[in-house]
């Protein structure tokens, strides 16, 4: 059964809305902080903002964690030497945070620690904040990176820094 709220929240969804929470001095901001913490941990960021789902998807019964694991390995996040890539995927019209980590920091990284960025994220863009709960939420990944996965002189950038917008 298809949640008609859901599916209308897609529908008046815009690119345009998502471009203005995530403005280019925003994905800017974000790019730059996906790049300075990568310098202090071996994992590898990317940063995903999808304004809305196709109707299709809608119907499918898509989530925003389906989807996110999708876009996960569209990109290949999955395709990092040890394992140890990172997706923060926003979807706008669901308002909705999830990080899809790849098995090598899954292995040390809990859900729950997950959830708790997650969610800090999502208070943020609750109150209009979508770049500094994204940067936050960068620098907090960050900090459970370092813990599990330091720098150790040889990490090399094997994923583009810069947000994609979907």
């Amino acid at each position: 059964m298809v949640d008609l709220r859901r599916f209308w929240r897609h529908i008046v969804m815009t690119p345009w809305q998502a471009a203005r929470a995530f403005s280019p001095a925003a994905r800017e901001a974000i790019g730059r902080a996906v790049a300075e913490h990568e310098r202090r941990h071996r994992g590898e960021l990317r940063f995903v903002v999808e304004a809305e789902l196709s109707s299709a998807q809608l119907w499918a019964g898509m989530g925003p964690r389906a989807r996110a694991v999708e876009v996960f390995a569209m990109l290949g996040v999955w395709d990092t030497e040890e394992n140890t890539g990172v997706l923060v995927y926003v979807l706008l019209a669901d308002h909705q945070v999830e990080i899809v980590a790849d098995r090598g920091i899954s292995a040390r990284v809990t859900q729950a620690q997950w959830q708790e960025v997650c969610g800090a994220m999502q208070e943020a863009f609750r109150a209009g904040r979508f770049e500094a709960g994204a940067v936050a939420g960068v620098a907090a990944i960050a900090e459970l990176l370092e813990q599990h996965f330091p720098a150790d002189g040889s990490n090399r950038n094997e994923l583009p820094d810069q947000p994609v917008m979907l």
